[in-house]
């Protein structure tokens, strides 16, 4: 369950971090990010990977969480680089599956 949110999350933060640079991003839209739109992806990356780590730490505690947090978190960085490398339209239907998975986990691990 950790690892299916961790992985969610994390590959969602990475991905926008990854579009917030001009190259990736205009493999999939015409045209280099503005500045706006940079910094909200930024923020937004940043700020997935550290939520799937308080994710992580909640639904394991400290002494496990991290390192399942860490394992998620390379396992999606890794994903990332195929996806983006081989198919980088993919990420249009990825990135809301990864959302919607990570979301469905994480509404299931409430009751």
């Amino acid at each position: 369950m950790t690892l299916l949110i961790g992985s969610g999350l994390g590959f969602l933060g990475l991905t926008a971090l990854c579009l917030s640079m001009a190259r990736h991003h205009q493999a999939l839209w015409a045209g280099p990010p503005d500045r706006r739109r940079v910094l909200a992806l930024r923020i937004a990356g940043w700020a997935l990977i550290g939520l799937s780590l308080a994710a992580a730490i909640r639904l394991d505690g400290w002494n496990f969480g991290p390192v399942h947090w860490l394992g998620s978190l390379i396992g999606a960085g890794l994903l990332l680089v195929v996806v983006q490398s081989y198919r980088p339209r993919a990420l249009l239907w990825m990135a809301p599956l990864a959302a919607a998975v990570a979301l469905a986990v994480a509404l299931g691990s409430l009751t």
